[in-house]
């Protein structure tokens, strides 16, 4: 199965909303970042948890669904999120890898790097594929 960012932002706007930047798109990998602004920092000029946790579900959500079928529609059952260290500079950089596809569910873990490549949260979710209903 193939998904272009313009297929995320259709399916998923808050994506767009947030400003999400999309790199690889394929099964084995999907790699997005979210840019610094701002209205999405914290104490510190840090970005905010909440802001990198949307960039961590969204770019679970999309690995996961590349690893289903055609018709499957994600849905985050459980998230997992660590953080090791603050996000300073120009961004925050995911990448989601799936750990475990089943029939129905999807295992996947995220790392958020900074733009130094620093580990700054691990994320592990569980996203449940449903069928679309059209």
């Amino acid at each position: 199965m193939t998904i272009t960012e313009q297929d995320v932002y259709a399916l998923a706007p808050f994506a767009r909303t947030l400003g999400i930047r999309f790199g690889a798109l394929k099964a084995d990998a999907v790699t997005a970042q979210l840019a610094y602004t701002p209205e999405q920092s914290t104490v510190g000029a840090a970005m905010h948890g909440g802001a990198l946790m949307g960039l961590a579900d969204v770019a679970g959500a999309v690995c996961a669904t590349l690893n289903g079928t055609a018709d499957a529609l994600p849905a985050t059952m459980e998230s997992t999120t660590h953080f090791l260290r603050p996000v300073h500079g120009t961004g925050a950089f995911a990448t989601s890898r799936p750990l475990h596809v089943g029939k129905s569910t999807v295992a996947v873990e995220i790392d958020i790097r900074d733009d130094r490549d620093r580990l700054c949260a691990r994320v592990t979710q569980l996203v449940a594929l449903r069928r679309r209903h059209d």
